[in-house]
């Protein structure tokens, strides 16, 4: 199974960027597929994520100004980042997981991690 993410760039502030994650691999249909961020001297954190029932959940600090969605019939999750901040200047990463049931996809151990793309705003 492999997660290539794409869509990174430069962006000034209050722009706008979309990244896009697809997974490949035989029979591969994850439950959950997210995406994390990881800024120059901090830790991952959670961005969002995308449940195949539909329930998505976000990061208080990219609410209401990202969005993710997810086509199921091509493994792939996207997104939309609008408004977008230099604080929001990191790596992102995509993530898919097979685990169903009672999970939370903001600290859930995902089972597949594609290599980050960097996404860098200017003030």
């Amino acid at each position: 199974v492999q997660l290539q993410a794409s869509g990174g760039g430069l962006v000034q502030a209050g722009g706008s960027l979309s990244l896009s994650c697809a997974a490949s691999g035989r029979t591969f249909r994850p439950h959950i597929m997210g995406w994390f961020r990881q800024a120059p001297g901090k830790e991952r954190e959670f961005v969002a994520a995308s449940i195949r029932s539909g329930t998505k959940y976000y990061a208080d600090s990219v609410k209401g100004r990202f969005t993710i969605s997810r086509d199921d019939a091509k493994n792939t999750v996207h997104l939309q980042m609008n408004s977008l901040e230099p604080e929001d200047t990191a790596v992102y990463y995509c993530g898919a997981s097979n685990t169903v049931g009672l999970v939370d996809p903001r600290t859930l151990n995902y089972d597949y991690w594609g290599k980050g793309t960097l996404v860098t705003v200017s003030s």
